[in-house]
């Protein structure tokens, strides 16, 4: 198989959350300790810091490898999901994995990948496992993928795990209250090994000092860190990621990593050129302005919509999709009614019905229009828009992919 037919086979043949949802998971982890021991245990053959967290873990993962990256290490970047390109997943140094890799790790290990029915999400945690251990990383910054306690890069032992922030999103997997949600993403905290917390939420906060307690594993919460330090990633809620990577980053220092605070500058303020993050408050055009942000739940939407009402426009135009799993009627409340909707979908089979989304956004006082696709609400926006305007596009990763 070429690049193609290989992600074709992975994409369509075996479950993806991405395109799938809630069926797409296997909530154990005994696949994935047994495809580790076919690889020869490649997970142990590098460190690693581990991310969990509701928003932010993607932000917080790309400012560590890009701090880690300045001060002269050799950095794998595991996160999820895609926007374009699979190969986005899994990086070293910024660089994406090569096409041949990933078609020539599946071809090596189909019989085993289809004797056992592994996921997706398993196949690929064992594939940038693999990547990174055969490149000899000194260091993997690996997200986690959904939860915590039972994703597949749950194997691994890390100097740090890190917890962003936690937030309703997928209820109907990892629960439906904070303290549920949270439960599941403290499952990555290990035996006496330093958890972080980025921000302080009463609601959770006893939840991961239990488990750290159990585990005797040292907690901070690095909500009261004060620090004047910016980074390139646009959009004000990074300021509450940046207290959690500078935790991190200090409790890496301790144990001996050689992180200066020029590195840690320098590292914060070059995230998208060390990594090529995409996607998070993104300026896409000026004249309008047009930005994009991945923001797709009650927690993240509240960030993007409060960055939104700092801006300065003559009108606001938001050009908006959800998936069918989401808790629309329970978002759309955040989202201004003085702006022009233009209403869409994302172009996977979890996206929410267009017609749908309108219905229920004009019952909350949202006016707007539905267009067969993202591009066409996006080329509708730019056709009504004055240069002084600013337009909008989100509610979904998948909207942002199909933009980017």
């Amino acid at each position: 198989m070429n690049y193609q037919e290989t992600l074709s086979w992975m994409f369509n043949q075996l479950p993806m959350f991405q395109t799938q949802g809630k069926t797409a998971l296997n909530n154990k982890l005994d696949k994935t300790i047994a495809f580790a021991e076919h690889l020869g245990n490649p997970e142990r053959k590098f460190k690693t810091l581990h991310i969990a967290g509701t928003n932010g873990k993607g932000s917080s993962s790309s400012m560590l490898a890009s701090v880690l990256q300045e001060a002269g290490y050799k950095v794998g970047l595991y996160t999820s999901p895609h926007l374009k390109d699979f190969r986005e997943r899994i990086k070293i140094n910024g660089e994406e994995i090569s096409e041949d890799y990933v078609v020539n790790f599946i071809a090596k290990h189909k019989p085993f990948l289809e004797e056992h029915h592994l996921s997706f999400f398993e196949m690929t945690v064992g594939l940038a496992f693999d990547y990174f251990a055969y490149e000899k990383v000194d260091i993997g910054v690996i997200e986690v993928g959904l939860g915590g306690r039972l994703d597949s890069t749950n194997i691994i032992l890390p100097e740090v795990s890190l917890i962003t922030n936690i937030s309703k999103d997928h209820t109907d997997i990892l629960g439906d209250t904070l303290p549920k949600i949270a439960f599941e993403k403290s499952g990555i905290i290990k035996p006496n090994t330093p958890v972080v917390i980025s921000e302080y939420q009463s609601e959770t906060a006893a939840v991961f000092e239990k488990r750290a307690q159990e585990e005797s594993a040292p907690i901070t919460f690095a909500h009261t860190l004060q620090t004047t330090l910016t980074t390139d990633l646009k959009g004000y809620y990074q300021t509450r990621n940046i207290k959690g990577v500078l935790a991190v980053l200090q409790v890496l220092i301790n144990k001996g990593w050689a992180i200066s605070n020029e590195n840690i500058k320098n590292g914060l303020q070059h995230v998208v050129r060390n990594t090529n993050l995409k996607g998070r408050w993104q300026t896409l055009a000026t004249h309008p302005t047009i930005v994009c942000d991945t923001g797709h739940n009650i927690g993240g939407l509240t960030y993007v919509i409060e960055q939104l009402q700092k801006q300065t426009y003559t009108h606001l135009h938001i050009v908006v999709g959800f998936v069918k799993e989401k808790d629309v009627k329970g978002v759309l409340p955040l989202f201004p009614i003085e702006a022009t909707y233009y209403f869409c979908s994302p172009n996977i089979a979890r996206g929410l019905n267009t017609n749908t989304l309108e219905a229920i956004a004009t019952e909350q006082g949202l006016k707007g229009k539905a267009y067969p696709s993202v591009q066409e609400a996006l080329t509708a926006a730019k056709a009504a828009a004055l240069p002084t305007d600013f337009i909008f596009v989100g509610g979904s990763t998948f909207v942002v992919a199909e933009v980017v």
